[in-house]
């Protein structure tokens, strides 16, 4: 079974973070992000991935390389955005694709079942099959329709109003080669807006999968997604966590520092001694200074917070970033990769940093 991985996206949503790591690999419980998506989709028998990469598309194969797991990785590159659609068509122009495929949003933590949404792909003799999810709140997504035989009867892309469903399009599709084949080439094409409402009636059926489902494009549902992994939520290959709940990666020194609950320290991290860090995500080789508080924030590869700092909810630490000591920094505010905050400022969310 092949799969093609929508993955050329920038995580405009996720900077500063993102700046420097792309979202595909960006560590999530220490973790490259796909490596997730990678067992997913092993557990279900895919055998081949394409990942369709643009934005440092070369650090996605440094990462990721060419086997994973016993599954081979092919890499087509947009070296326009192609939306959703026309990478499938990009894929197919380079002669890498077989007849029927999976084609997922690269952007998303799952465990639904996808064979289950196969079968019932083949049992429909279906063109296209989308997996379809029920969220609380549908306003950043499409919502669709369907008949009381799976046939989909409409697709509303993030219309404006009260949906008439709260089943969303979920980002995981089977289909089959003519719809490949009818992606217009050479330019960026959408799926939600132009082939899918174009397949209605046409052989378009959905899905309607349960288990878990999250997008972690957003700082929020990306520590959402952390602490749902932490406390096992879905399933994942994570090691053991301590009695917190945190998951501590090795080389990491925390002599006299409080570190949890369900807080993610990646490799060769510090954090001084009277220090807490709580529900938060440090990525490597970050360093905490005693007597410092770092709540629900999330600091990128080789962060520094001085002593005595606090980072309130939902601030935000790209790569290299120096917080002085003494320093606040307030709710919301995302610090730019290598920004240096001096010692007893207090920086609130839109303020620009030096």
């Amino acid at each position: 079974m092949q799969a093609l991985v929508l993955a050329g996206g920038e995580g405009t949503r996720l900077r500063p973070l993102t700046y420097t790591t792309p979202k595909p690999v960006m560590p999530l419980a220490g973790r490259p992000f796909l490596s997730f998506m990678l067992d997913w989709l092993r557990s279900h028998g895919v055998d081949e991935v394409i990942l369709s990469c643009g934005f440092m598309s070369d650090d996605v194969r440094r990462v990721l390389g060419d086997i994973y797991d016993g599954m081979r990785l092919r890499y087509v590159v947009e070296d326009e955005p192609l939306g959703t659609a026309g990478p499938v068509r990009l894929a197919l122009d380079e002669g890498v694709l077989e007849e029927r495929l999976l084609v997922l949003n690269g952007d998303v933590l799952t465990d639904i079942d996808l064979t289950a949404e196969l079968q019932q792909h083949e049992r429909a003799e279906a063109r296209a099959t989308l997996a379809l999810y029920a969220v609380e709140d549908t306003a950043s997504y499409g919502v669709v329709l369907t008949d009381a035989d799976g046939r989909v009867t409409e697709f509303i892309e993030k219309a404006e109003g009260e949906p008439p469903t709260n089943r969303i399009n979920a980002g995981a599709y089977v289909i089959e080669r003519d719809v490949a084949e009818a992606i217009p080439p050479g330019r960026a094409v959408s799926f939600e807006r132009e082939i899918f409402p174009g397949l209605v009636g046409n052989g378009l059926h959905g899905y309607l999968a349960e288990g878990y489902w999250i997008d972690i494009g957003t700082p929020d549902r990306y520590l959402e997604a952390t602490w749902d992994l932490l406390a096992g939520r879905v399933s994942s290959r994570l090691p053991e966590r301590d009695e917190t709940g945190s998951l501590v990666y090795e080389g990491c020194l925390l002599s006299g520092a409080h570190v949890g609950p369900q807080s993610v320290l990646g490799r060769h991290c510090s954090v001084g001694s009277d220090s807490r860090v709580e529900r938060s995500v440090l990525h490597d080789r970050v360093r905490v200074g005693a007597d410092a508080v770092v709540v629900e924030s999330v600091l990128g590869e080789g962060v520094r917070v001085g002593e005595r700092a606090l980072l309130e909810p939902g601030a935000i630490a790209g790569a290299g970033a120096t917080i002085g000591d003494g320093a606040v920094i307030g709710s919301g505010v995302r610090l730019e990769p290598g920004a240096e905050v001096p010692p007893g400022a207090r920086v609130e969310a839109g303020e620009p940093v030096g």
